[in-house]
């Protein structure tokens, strides 16, 4: 029997490069957008508004659903409008879909849906599992909605959030600091203390793929097995784009120039371990954050 997915969030970095692990391993994926055009002459692709009722019924029922969708964290700075806006996407598209779920006559078995480490807080060198208590902070207060909203989903679904690190790709959070590393600019920020949890984008694709073939639920951290401070990380990004690493960016620059975004996307320290996957046996193809800039940049 053909397994059928739903993903919404699917023209996204991490939903484009799922679709296509996906069907290599035999799934029918079908992807939401809200641009008609994209739809258009396309089977696979349905339409629908967050906020507005989804007949999951009339698309033919799925095996599983993964929820992908929310506005970007990256665009800066995060105005009060802006603040709003990530917050809304997420609860917005989250409550759809689950309301869709318990409409419909052919339940999913399984609902993935997505979170990310910045429900932690940031929490210094205290080491974090999937047991840990959240954080402080406005991502914090994001995600523990954003979860909520997923499990609110009917009785006998089986639901998993992935709380992803930084995912390490060509486009993405990268971007950024590959621009700096390019202009003689990569060094530590704020000493480099922080720890910041990162995933190839590889292994956060295989990870889904393994939830969603698991019997994994709950929350589960998406994050590479090997720690890595943000010294470490963009040391290892200078190296691997034959840059100096040397220009030090002090913690009060960064927020002065970023506000909050910086405060909690640069400067929070999270030492995330990826526990409830590596019980379930995953095992990652990029264990070092060396492995993975390196795939990132090729």
């Amino acid at each position: 029997m053909t397994q059928r997915v739903l993903i919404a969030g699917g023209t996204g970095m991490i939903g484009q490069a799922l679709k296509i692990a996906l069907r290599a391993d035999g799934w029918e994926v079908h992807t939401l957008t809200r641009q008609a055009s994209r739809a258009a002459g396309d089977p696979m692709v349905h339409v629908w508004q967050p906020g507005a009722p989804l007949d999951l019924d009339a698309l033919g029922g799925f095996t599983a659903i993964v929820n992908l969708a929310g506005s970007s964290i990256s665009r800066m700075p995060w105005t009060a409008a802006r603040r709003a806006d990530i917050l809304d996407s997420r609860i917005a598209a989250t409550t759809t879909l689950v309301e869709a779920v318990a409409r419909a006559n052919a339940r999913p078995k399984t609902f993935v849906s997505g979170s990310a480490v910045g429900f932690y807080g940031s929490r210094g060198d205290e080491i974090l599992t999937e047991q840990s208590a959240p954080g402080d902070g406005f991502l914090a207060e994001v995600c523990r909605a954003w979860e909520d909203a997923a499990f609110a989903a009917p009785k006998g679904v089986r639901v998993a959030v992935i709380r992803t690190g930084l995912v390490l790709a060509p486009r993405g959070a990268l971007t950024p600091l590959r621009l700096l590393t390019r202009l003689f600019a990569a060094g530590p920020l704020a000493g480099g203390r922080a720890w910041w949890p990162w995933v190839s984008l590889q292994d956060e694709v295989r990870a889904i793929v393994h939830i969603l073939n698991s019997r994994l639920s709950g929350p589960v951290n998406v994050v590479g097995p090997e720690e890595a401070t943000s010294r470490q990380v963009m040391r290892a990004l200078a190296a691997a784009m034959k840059r100096p690493f040397w220009l030090p960016a002090p913690g009060w620059a960064i927020r002065l120039l970023l506000g909050r975004a910086g405060n909690e996307l640069l400067l929070a320290s999270q030492r995330v371990r990826p526990t409830a996957l590596e019980a379930d046996g995953f095992v990652f193809t990029s264990p070092t954050v060396e492995r993975a800039i390196a795939e990132a940049l090729a």
